[in-house]
């Protein structure tokens, strides 16, 4: 079987961050991300994956949200064959985090 990511709800998501230990990647352009993110996101872009394998191990679970759930699928799918071993989907993206009414850090 190939190794691939599996798709979960931000709601999944937000319980795994509270009680597995991971880690939100948000790789949504820099002044969306700035405007507002997930509660303790990475921001993750070309220019800050070194800083995020330098800080996350390869068995951490890694969470990749974007806008609205489609572009994660590709980043998910690049980490699990940089051999990260339990990468997530967030179903919905930031726009299904907001809907799910779960905690943001915003510029203001």
């Amino acid at each position: 079987m190939e190794e691939t990511f599996i798709e979960i709800t931000p709601q999944q998501a937000w319980d795994m961050m509270q009680n597995e230990g991971a880690v939100l990647v948000d790789i949504r352009d820099a002044i969306r991300f700035s405007y507002s993110h997930p509660q303790d996101a990475f921001h993750l872009t070309n220019h800050s994956y070194g800083k995020f394998l330098d800080e996350y191990d390869y068995d951490q679970p890694i969470l990749v949200s974007c806008y609205h759930g489609v572009s994660s699928r590709n980043t998910a799918q690049y980490l699990v064959e940089q051999g990260f071993e339990r990468v997530y989907s967030v179903k919905g993206g930031f726009e299904g985090w907001v809907r799910a009414d779960l905690p943001i850090e915003t510029a203001y």
